[in-house]
């Protein structure tokens, strides 16, 4: 472990005793800073998932409880490559990245802007034909992915493919490798092209 800077020293001796007089002061300001990271980014994300209002800050306050019980579960992993709360940043994003791609795929008039749609063919592997088929092929992939993917494959789709998380981030978050994220994604994009072949929304290949 590297030398750590004081800031990031003092919040890991403090969550790592969990029986200490200073662990619930750290959690409670931990979360306030995790609350305030997750409300700018779901403010600034939520329009394009049509959430809006109170859903908003429920689900801002749902990734910073999830991202601080995953921090506190990983503290003793923190090895000072970045600051604290750097590293805490991290886990918060990607919580919002999780939460933002369920309630996609939950609600069912969820629909993508023209101009994420024009972003995510290339990732999926799945082009429409026009920009006038772009709303039905969505309505079928989001069939196809909830019905053809396994819950891994959907988890790792719906963070690469629709809220664009990082491939390292995401492999780190999952404590996995690029490689099988690539595996991954390979069985995600062949069910999902199968699956839409079938259904006659896009054609075969050669």
């Amino acid at each position: 472990m590297r030398e750590l800077d004081p800031e990031s020293a003092a919040w890991v001796d403090a969550l790592e005793d969990s029986g200490g007089p200073g662990y619930e002061q750290a959690c409670a300001r931990l979360h306030k800073l995790l609350v305030r990271i997750a409300m700018d980014d779901v403010f600034r994300r939520g329009p394009r998932y049509r959430i809006t209002g109170p859903e908003l800050n429920d689900l801002a306050h749902q990734a910073a409880a999830d991202a601080l019980m995953r921090i506190t579960h990983k503290i003793h992993d923190f090895r000072g490559e970045a600051r604290f709360t750097t590293w805490a940043y991290r886990f918060v994003m990607l919580e919002v990245s999780s939460k933002l791609g369920r309630h996609f795929w939950r609600v069912s008039n969820a629909r993508f802007d023209p101009e994420e749609w024009s972003q995510i063919p290339d990732r999926a592997g799945v082009d429409p034909v026009s920009h006038s088929q772009a709303r039905e092929l969505v309505e079928a992939v989001r069939d196809a992915v909830d019905t053809a993917l396994s819950a891994r494959q959907r988890q790792v789709f719906t963070a690469l493919v629709v809220n664009g998380v990082p491939l390292e981030k995401l492999a780190s978050e999952l404590e996995t490798n690029r490689n099988a994220l690539y595996k991954t994604m390979f069985d995600a994009r062949r069910k999902l092209r199968a699956r839409l072949v079938a259904s006659g929304h896009i054609g075969t290949v050669g």
